[in-house]
């Protein structure tokens, strides 16, 4: 039976084909200009022009307009040098206000780029100059911190070391993830705010029960139903905004444009992969090759070896591949909902292509995904009846979570770092989980945390709306950090969808569960149900922000202003 989002996978397939025919049909425009068919310029040195402007392009047999840096979907890659001190000179073309955030990178609060907060903004026909010294190495990225990131608006960033260090590759290539939608970004929001589900194409339907009815009988198939209907909630939310209107891309081109890098047999190559889905999750893998992670947010980690690995928008994450044969490899990024797909290609010369891999069946969410510890502890119990189980910690709930903004308390939130996540569970690969990572070097400041910050994240999910403590960006109050202070935040994810965390300005170093440094991040997932702690060292005066880095989120209330003093 074709399921509805087999469907949309083979539309959106058939759509990048009718962008590529486009091509001789539009000749008279540049063909990287409709299907994104070739990688980012890039621009190295320590001075850089950037122009926002926009630009037709044509990703799904339509002409619609991106906004695009120097005429390029997506923006120039940048190539800057640690020790340097560069200067970015931004110029607004359109005809409304813009702004850039240089996302991950340690700089001047009034260099950051978040309209409001950092600075006004770039209104239209002004040039804005961004100056400030690199002070790490890595991958990062810069984008809008406006609905303009949705139309294009992003591109990657490379800091390299000031002292070369050995190559730990032949090849190095950033890709770019991202999701493109032919609607206004807009009208994406406010369908989202008529209906929370209105891009869920993956709903339990009748034909689903008459399934499981099949499958568990009639009590089995009540009984999987009974805690959803119960709380009123979807079992298949775990993503907003599907291929129902996205079309994934990478590093700009359609699944049927087949980006490609090119890489010989015994080469090793270095993949940069940048999450820069507005409202995407991808699970990256490349169908026969192990994947050593080497890096993530820019930081160096004790390698690791998988098959698999989940990339949140505003992560990055480094891998080394080495090539075994002189054969097509593809690689797939599905979206966390298995709607759709981004694939591109690793070859030794272009026009080669792999078997392209069908999306996973997605599944429901589990019982841990919105009871958190307590479905974990059902679980053992029913496995080990005689032992005695240890009590979880309770979560502290403000009052203002008990309102109609807020339809879910998770009261004993789980802290294991080592599940991959919804749709990746038990899928038979090797899946990288936080558990997994080890900064190098260990963290950056070795006091312990004099206090502690709890947040949760909050929303009601029917009604599109998000915010932290029940409380929404407008409504909040600046969270506010002492400035040298080492301390604790605490996140509590009182929600049954995943939310990638950023906090601007600082280094967040994720702890695990019993309160040792983890791994050194920009951004940090939080899954349902799930309680995370992060240390932060206070040493960025001036105003930030923290926010999920799922736009429409965020500008629906999941953020709050950060005022280090």
């Amino acid at each position: 039976m074709t399921t509805s989002f087999e469907r949309l996978t083979r539309r959106r397939f058939v759509q990048g084909l009718a962008s590529s025919a486009a091509l001789g049909v539009l000749n008279s425009w540049p063909a990287r200009l409709l299907a994104g068919d070739s990688s980012p310029a890039e621009l190295s040195g320590t001075a850089f022009d950037l122009e926002i402007a926009e630009l037709p392009v044509n990703y799904t047999g339509r002409i619609s307009i991106a906004t695009a840096v120097n005429g390029q979907v997506p923006a120039p890659l940048l190539r800057i040098r640690e020790g340097d001190t560069v200067t970015i000179r931004v110029t607004n073309r359109l005809s409304e206000l813009t702004a850039v955030h240089w996302h991950g990178l340690i700089l001047p609060a009034d260099m950051d780029g978040v309209p409001g907060i950092s600075y006004p903004g770039i209104a239209p026909g002004e040039t804005f100059t961004y100056r400030f010294t690199v002070r790490q190495t890595g991958t990062y990225w810069y984008h809008a911190h406006t609905l303009h990131e949705q139309t294009g608006l992003f591109g990657a960033i490379v800091a390299e070391p000031r002292m070369p260090r050995p190559a730990r590759a032949e090849r190095d290539y950033t890709v770019l993830l991202s999701d493109w939608t032919d609607e206004n970004p807009l009208q994406v929001y406010l369908n989202l705010k008529k209906m929370g589900s209105y891009y869920n194409y993956g709903l339990p339907t009748t034909g689903d029960l008459l399934a499981d009815l099949s499958h568990l009988g009639l009590s089995g198939a009540l009984a999987r139903r009974q805690m959803w209907n119960r709380s009123r909630m979807n079992p298949s939310d775990y993503s907003d905004v599907s291929a129902a209107t996205y079309t994934y891309l990478m590093n700009g081109a359609t699944p049927a444009t087949n980006w490609t890098g090119i890489a010989r047999a015994g080469e090793r190559v270095r993949l940069r992969f940048i999450g820069a889905g507005t409202a995407t999750y991808f699970d990256v893998r490349i169908p026969g090759l192990k994947l050593t992670v080497v890096a993530t947010d820019g930081q160096d980690v004790e390698p690791v070896e998988v098959d698999e690995f989940r990339l949140g928008p505003g992560e990055t994450y480094d891998v080394i591949v080495r090539m075994p044969d002189d054969r097509a490899h593809t690689i797939f990024a599905q979206s966390m909902d298995r709607s759709g797909f981004a694939r591109g290609t690793l070859a030794p010369r272009a026009g080669m292509e792999a078997d392209v891999p069908r999306p996973d069946a997605p599944t429901w969410l589990a019982e841990v995904d919105m009871m958190g510890a307590m479905a974990e502890m059902e679980a053992m119990a029913k496995s080990m009846p005689d032992m005695v189980m240890p009590q979880p910690a309770k979560a502290r709930h403000a009052r203002t979570e008990y309102g109609p903004g807020v339809d879910m308390r998770v009261d004993y939130p789980r802290t294991n770092l080592d599940d991959p996540g919804v749709n990746l569970r038990d899928n038979g690969r090797r899946v990288l989980t936080y558990a997994d990572l080890c900064t190098i070097g260990g963290a950056l400041d070795g006091r312990e945390p004099g206090r502690e910050i709890e947040l949760h994240l909050t929303g009601n999910m029917e009604r599109f709306e998000w915010s932290i403590d029940g409380v929404k960006f407008s409504d909040a109050k600046p969270i506010h950090f002492r400035s040298g202070e080492r301390l604790r935040i605490i996140l509590s994810n009182d929600t049954t969808m995943t939310h990638p965390m950023h906090l601007h300005g600082m280094w967040s170093e994720l702890e695990s569960e019993h309160g040792k440094f983890q791994a050194r991040k920009h951004t940090i997932t939080v899954q349902p149900a799930q309680r995370i702690s992060f240390a932060v060292t206070a040493d960025a005066p001036g105003r930030w922000v923290f926010h999920c880095h799922l736009l429409y989120h965020m500008a629906a209330g999941m953020m709050r202003e950060v005022v280090v003093a």
